[in-house]
């Protein structure tokens, strides 16, 4: 099993607006790839992180899935209009995908 983390910095007095479209995707495009709410969950930087840091995070059993995901997103009209929506309220260039590997 491996952990992917997607992670993205919202603009200064945006950050409500960048978890409701984090929540938005997962509601209306996560679970057309199979990203349920039991699979992912949102985080935001607290302690020793920064406060814009919103993060989704995801199980995931291997590269393999992630690819079919990715692949899948890139033919999705609705990600490609959510992905418009979001970035006005984002520091562009911070979005990033951290993979883990879950050894216990």
């Amino acid at each position: 099993m491996m952990i992917a983390r997607w992670s993205i910095e919202a603009k200064f007095g945006h950050k409500p607006e960048v978890v409701a479209e984090m929540q938005r995707w997962l509601r209306e495009i996560g679970s057309q790839v199979g990203w349920t709410p039991e699979r992912v969950r949102l985080l935001n930087g607290s302690i020793g992180a920064r406060e814009s840091t919103i993060q989704s995070e995801v199980e995931i059993a291997d590269l393999a899935e992630l690819d079919a995901v990715w692949r899948k997103l890139g033919s999705l009209d609705a990600h490609a209009a959510w992905s418009r929506a979001l970035e006005p309220h984002v520091v562009s260039g911070t979005q990033r995908w951290d993979i883990f590997r879950v050894i216990g």
